[in-house]
């Protein structure tokens, strides 16, 4: 249980740690199979109209239970600054003001609108789901998300979990990972989310997608179960999916991208279990069970070759995989981080946007809903 219990202090210190130089290790002798990773193409919008009656773009919102009548239930009211003018976007991109709203007066979760967001022109959302002992905000910084949300131009929404008794954040995702007995229902709380931010902002229903760490990675994985009429792709970076296939029934295929480094002692790359003897599927099975989920083949190809995700890991340190026959727009990918961590340097010395985190956009943005 201690080994799991990677608390908030941690993970700052990888942030902290990330965003400097940091001492490249060699990789470990290479598995096999592996394919490219996916491409796809950054998303822009243009200007914010003026007359967008939304939350004003890049504003600083606080948000309570809505009195608004004409709204849904669910849906917060907010008091806005102004947006920035268009003259203030012509300089050097810099992410702006987080906008806070709440899906229930105990759990307030953060969206980020990029100024070139548009009321009317249809806009990708990304779910950042955090993992266990640590917060949106800290997963947020470490994946420095908002400043590629800005990038981009998607939404991102970054909420989080409740606290057990001994403090830890968590989800309550599959048996294994992490409510363990807990009857929150996180599944219906994210899924408020995305309906209350697709309400207030023009959020492409084809394009809703989810990334999660460890015990966030899990729930995304729940989610994909539960909700693939809604959730188009998910990445997940140490975290599995039910062992038990008789958990998932996905109503229709859903693309994913399983990351994970083999020198991870928390969520094991070949599986094992977290607490109480519940066992999670590793990470190769884990995306053979979707490759199957989703009518894929059994067998995965290899890639053309290794690739540098990890600044912190010398030379190219992941192998890709790829299921085929999947149906079309559809695809299930294996990226294997020789050596890697639980919580593995991501960030570049220059403090650029970390290239694991920024391919995993990559592969969600190519594949939307068909």
């Amino acid at each position: 249980m201690r080994r799991f219990l990677f608390a908030a202090v941690v993970v700052g210190v990888v942030v902290i740690a990330g965003c400097s130089s940091a001492q490249r290790t060699a990789p470990s002798s290479p598995p096999t199979g592996s394919a490219a990773v996916g491409s796809g193409s950054s998303l822009g919008s243009t200007d914010p109209d003026s007359s967008d009656t939304g939350p004003g773009v890049g504003a600083t919102t606080t948000g309570s239970r809505a009195a608004d009548p004409t709204l849904p239930a669910s849906t917060a009211s907010v008091t806005t600054t102004p947006a920035p003018t268009t003259t203030q976007r012509a300089r050097p991109v810099k992410p702006k003001p987080t906008t806070t709203v709440a899906a229930a007066p105990a759990r307030p979760y953060s969206v980020f609108v990029p100024s070139a967001y548009h009321a009317g022109t249809p806009t990708a959302l990304v779910v950042l789901l955090h993992g266990y002992g640590v917060s949106g905000a800290v997963q947020n910084a470490y994946f420095q998300f908002d400043a590629q949300a800005e990038q981009r131009g998607f939404i991102s929404v970054h909420p989080d979990g409740t606290k057990n008794i001994i403090g830890g954040q968590f989800w309550n995702a599959t048996d294994a990972c992490c409510g363990f007995g807990s009857t929150v229902d996180d599944d219906g709380y994210i899924m408020s989310i995305i309906d209350q931010v697709s309400a207030r902002y023009t959020v492409d229903p084809k394009r809703i997608f989810l990334l999660g760490h460890s015990n966030g990675g899990f729930l995304a994985y729940r989610l994909a179960c539960n909700h693939a009429d809604q959730i188009a792709a998910i990445a997940s970076l140490a975290g599995d999916t039910w062992l038990d296939p008789a958990k998932c029934k996905p109503s229709q295929p859903v693309s994913v991208v399983q990351a994970q480094g083999t020198g991870d002692h928390t969520i094991t790359y070949d599986g094992g279990s977290v607490l109480l003897g519940i066992q999670f599927p590793g990470s190769v099975q884990t995306a053979s069970m979707w490759a199957a989920y989703n009518g894929c083949s059994a067998t995965s190809t290899p890639g053309p070759g290794a690739v540098d995700l990890l600044p912190s890991i010398a030379g190219s340190e992941t192998l890709t995989a790829t299921f085929g026959g999947c149906p079309p727009g559809i695809d299930v990918e294996l990226w294997t981080m020789q050596g890697a961590p639980h919580i593995p340097g991501i960030s570049p010395p220059d403090n650029s946007p970390p290239p694991l985190v920024a391919a995993m956009l990559d592969f969600l943005f190519a594949h939307p809903k068909p």
